[in-house]
């Protein structure tokens, strides 16, 4: 995926909380103990099959958080 950000962030998925419509999910920055989370729909979160482990880019513009599978 392209994108514009100049802030791309390698992280690791540590943990998903899954709601009916939303979804939070955690990532820890790779090579830190830094978290960040980002919210997004359920259906973003099912169409990215993300599950704990999974290695994610961190995309951060403006106050949007972006999660990427590399």
């Amino acid at each position: 995926m392209k994108h514009g950000a100049r802030n791309d962030i390698p992280a690791e998925v540590v943990e998903i909380k899954r709601g009916s419509v939303m979804a939070q999910v955690e990532a820890r920055i790779v090579g830190t103990d830094y978290r960040i989370s980002s919210v997004m729909t359920v259906d973003s979160l099912d169409e990215l099959a993300l599950k704990g482990g999974d290695r994610v880019h961190v995309i951060a513009k403006a106050v949007n958080v972006l999660l990427v599978k590399p």
